[in-house]
């Protein structure tokens, strides 16, 4: 199986206020995800950890900062779980590093959405990703996040991109105005010409029909702090278990409606807290719940402890 299929667990980064990696806290949070991994036997588990994503913050860390993370977690996971590094970056010079960086700490793959200030045009994220597929080996997932990035991949950009020998996936976002087997299949159409091109969704309440549609992957929030449970509806969904599928869900539905209210990245620090794993809080100026809102957290973990 490649690296880009299957369940891919995003947990957040703990910090402390000024910004230093807390390595005993990533240490729990990666552990979940290793306990929840594929066992001696070869059984399907969590497939890989999706280090410094959105959820992860690597907008708001610096390099020094994403290195020492990336250490860390290579460390610690050693290989039993594989390691996926988000790298982007507004320079293509610093994502380079950010490459480099990533491939010296022992990471198994990268992830790269194409960070701006000044709109990108098409063939300006294209040239992007040459520069940075030219100095790594590396397998590199295209991240395409137009909610943060204001950019969107067309097809013909996905089509060009996965013609590049070491550009190997794809994490969309959930489409808009038709159904994610539609757009499964338009995407499939375009890249057709590479057996091996990986395409998986993100937005973690579409993500169980996405795999039920015949996706390779589920980028998900919710396996970053709960493994164990994103894989039972991922194990339903990609058995093709619509009423199964169906009755997990259920058990998720207070996350997906405070997702989809304030971000996975608010919620999970949130959820960490709770949970006694982290007291790291999101960057300045993204501020934690509030009161009220954890309340409504507290109730969503329950739920899901009740799934078991």
């Amino acid at each position: 199986m490649s690296l880009f299929h299957g369940l891919s667990a995003f947990p957040i980064t703990p910090t402390d206020k000024d910004g230093r990696i807390n390595s005993d806290a990533l240490c729990l949070l990666l552990e979940r995800i290793v306990k929840a991994g594929p066992d001696s036997g070869g059984d399907s588990g969590v497939n890989s950890i999706g280090l410094l994503g959105s959820t992860g913050g690597y907008a708001y860390l610096t390099r020094s900062e994403r290195q020492h993370a990336v250490s860390v977690a290579a460390d610690f996971v050693d290989g039993r779980v594989p390691l996926i590094v988000g790298i982007g970056a507004l320079r293509t010079d610093e994502v380079q590093h950010l490459a480099r960086d990533a491939r010296d700490a022992g990471a198994d793959g990268l992830l790269l959405a194409p960070v701006s200030y000044a709109p990108l045009t098409q063939e300006e994220v294209y040239q992007h990703f040459v520069a940075v597929a030219g100095v790594t080996d590396l397998p590199i997932c295209i991240y395409n996040n137009p909610g943060t990035t204001h950019f969107t991949f067309s097809l013909d950009l996905l089509k060009r991109l996965s013609q590049l020998e070491t550009i190997a996936a794809v994490k969309m976002p959930l489409p808009q105005g038709q159904d994610i087997e539609a757009d499964l299949t338009h995407l499939r159409q375009k890249t057709a010409h590479k057996d091996s091109f990986a395409i998986g969704y993100s937005g973690d309440w579409g993500c169980a029909a996405g795999l039920l549609a015949g996706a390779d992957t589920w980028y998900s929030v919710i396996g970053g702090l709960f493994p164990s449970q994103a894989m039972k509806l991922a194990k339903a969904a990609q058995a093709g278990d619509v009423q199964e599928v169906q009755r997990i869900d259920r058990f998720f539905q207070p996350f997906w409606t405070l997702f989809k209210e304030f971000g996975g990245m608010r919620v999970m620090y949130s959820a960490a807290n709770i949970l006694s794993l982290s007291d790291a809080s999101p960057h300045l100026p993204i501020l934690p719940l509030g009161a009220v809102d954890k309340e409504r957290a507290i109730k969503a973990i329950n739920s899901l402890d009740k799934l078991g």
